[in-house]
């Protein structure tokens, strides 16, 4: 009787129905990545940190003629620097670490994600939005409401992370940075970005 039952091709059609969807819901939930980390160790910018020169004990004579020293121009720092700061509130996932906008000698845009430590997860991005940052629920899915930018899919969900901006991204157009669940349209968690 058993045999026979799994001959009909209405109990084998439901089986194969129900194994497809099984093998979809596991591509497209990736439970598995609840239990596994990614971590991530990048080499982070060296940033000019500026100091008082020490006063001399003794005055130096002043040489006759003296040269000005160059200048940088506006528009080009003397050495990378930091623009803006924040620390990651948790959304969706659990989430802490902080992210910076580094100006880089050379003019290019990095952004710095520093200590992050957030759940693994299927589709996860990185991006910047003109979005504020909301804490709690309400929070979760205002980053798609206006302006964004994808940098690139998130490296690993724990460690140290840089992500070059592309040269026609102006970061002055952006307040926040998300880890973005593009799959389900949802924040894991975001940092609020504030001048340093």
């Amino acid at each position: 009787m058993g045999k026979r039952m799994f001959r009909s091709p209405v109990v084998r059609a439901g089986l194969a129905c129900a194994v497809v969807v099984a093998m979809l819901a596991l591509y497209w939930f990736q439970p598995w990545k609840l239990f596994t980390d990614t971590y991530v160790d990048d080499a982070l910018p060296d940033v000019a940190t500026t100091s008082a020169a020490p006063t001399p004990a003794t005055p130096t004579p002043t040489p006759a003629i003296t040269t000005p020293a160059p200048t940088a121009s506006a528009s080009t720092p003397a050495g990378n620097e930091i623009l803006t700061v924040g620390e990651f509130v948790t959304h969706e996932h659990q989430t802490t670490g902080s992210a910076e906008m580094h100006r880089l000698a050379d003019g290019r845009h990095q952004l710095v994600i520093r200590d992050l430590n957030t759940s693994n997860g299927p589709d996860l991005r990185v991006w910047l939005t003109d979005q504020p940052v909301l804490r709690g629920t309400a929070g979760w899915r205002v980053f798609d409401d206006g302006k964004w930018v994808e940098l690139a899919r998130l490296k690993g969900n724990k460690g140290n992370q840089v992500y070059e901006l592309p040269a026609s991204v102006d970061p002055r157009d952006f307040r926040s940075v998300s880890i973005w669940c593009k799959r389900f349209a949802v924040s894991f968690g975001a940092a609020d970005l504030k001048d340093a």
